[in-house]
């Protein structure tokens, strides 16, 4: 796109309700952020967050994966990681299998979804596969009764090649959606799937939701072959009908993002359950040394405030699970019991029941509070 295109797409996406900053409704559309791994084996059935942030994933019965952030990016356009599907064994009758982002129903409020002023949105990413063929991408709203989608076909015309795709998908004048901190709205790639959800056709207006709808234009597998490799990087949703440029952002400003979601004590670059003491949190460790029967209680807070009460798992500096580090003269002693209590989306409250004279304690933390 040239300049004065890009110009002008930006200035109609402006005038139907979009912004100068701020524009990409995707969290982690860059794939950069990656806190609880960066690569996982061996996935058969999946359902939920195994890397990259915001970035969940649902299989069953298509093969199994090896799910991974890659540094395969297409080239001059400044990113530096993408999401990787390889396929390690083969399934060459499928049932599902797919990656979705989801939305808090306050976050999508720019949608006008179920008003007449409903505006058209532009999904953009950069895909690549050694599959060619055509593939399905949805925007589903979770809130209506019932369910109400809209999707689209997009081709991989070149094997092995990095191709973008621009897919701009109407306002649906139907169906509010609810103004809270629940999902309320989902956007599918769909990269296998069995009559279940491909004997129908492609819902290309906004209607009740009918699985079998939701990838009757899929006419690859991911899993047909542990040849198969499936990456995806720069995903853009904004307002109006035109895509513009990925909107890049500080990686320290998409980390905090997704923070919101999933958060971790440990440094960024271990991994939950790493063995480690660095990042280790808890009470004072000069305290006055406590006897026997003493339930010390201390709160933990988190790095930003949680879209709600967390999900917490404790860990020990071994990453030992429900276990902490208590202190004595002697030094740090692992493989403690550890109770988490009262977790709130600020902060959540951890005590050690002791049985002989210790300081304070120490443990490492994984908050979850996904959609």
């Amino acid at each position: 796109m040239s300049k004065a295109a890009e110009l002008a797409a930006l200035i109609a996406n402006v005038n139907k309700g979009s912004s100068l900053g701020n524009k990409n409704l995707i969290i982690n559309g860059g794939m950069t952020v990656a806190q609880r791994s960066t690569s996982e084996a061996s996935k058969t059935t999946v359902d939920g967050y195994v890397c990259l942030d915001r970035w969940s994933i649902q299989t069953g019965s298509v093969g199994t994966f090896t799910h991974s952030q890659s540094s395969d990016v297409p080239s001059g356009y400044g990113f530096s990681n993408s999401v990787k599907f390889d396929c390690t064994t083969a399934d060459a009758s499928p049932d599902y299998g797919l990656i979705r982002q989801r939305f808090e129903g306050q976050n999508v409020q720019v949608l006008r979804k179920g008003t007449s002023s409903a505006v058209p949105v532009t999904l953009s990413f950069w895909v690549k596969s050694n599959l060619t063929g055509n593939f399905q991408v949805n925007l589903q709203d979770i809130d209506t009764s019932g369910s109400r989608h809209i999707g689209a076909t997009y081709s991989i015309s070149s094997a092995d090649t990095w191709e973008k795709k621009e897919i701009t998908f109407a306002g649906d004048t139907t169906g509010a959606l609810d103004n809270d901190n629940a999902a309320s709205f989902n956007i599918e790639w769909w990269l296998a799937a069995g009559s279940t959800y491909n004997s129908g056709s492609v819902p290309t207006s906004w209607a009740a939701e009918s699985n079998a709808n939701r990838a009757a234009g899929l006419n690859v597998s991911i899993g047909s072959s542990t040849d198969n490799e499936f990456y995806l990087t720069g995903v853009q949703l904004e307002i109006g009908e035109k895509a513009t440029e990925f909107e890049h952002e500080p990686f320290e400003t998409t980390l905090h993002k997704c923070e919101r979601y999933f958060c971790k004590s440990y440094n960024y670059a271990h991994a939950v359950g790493t063995a480690s003491y660095f990042g280790m949190r808890g009470t004072d460790l000069e305290e006055n040394n406590q006897g026997s029967g003493y339930r010390e209680k201390y709160d933990l807070m988190f790095p930003m405030r949680m879209r709600n009460s967390p999900t917490v798992t404790v860990y020990d500096s071994a990453g030992t699970v429900n276990k902490c580090n208590y202190y004595i003269s002697a030094g740090s002693h692992p493989n403690k019991a550890m109770t988490v209590s009262a977790a709130k989306d600020t902060c959540f409250g951890g005590y050690n029941d002791r049985t002989t004279t210790i300081g304070g304690w120490r443990v490492h933390f994984a908050a979850d509070a996904e959609l």
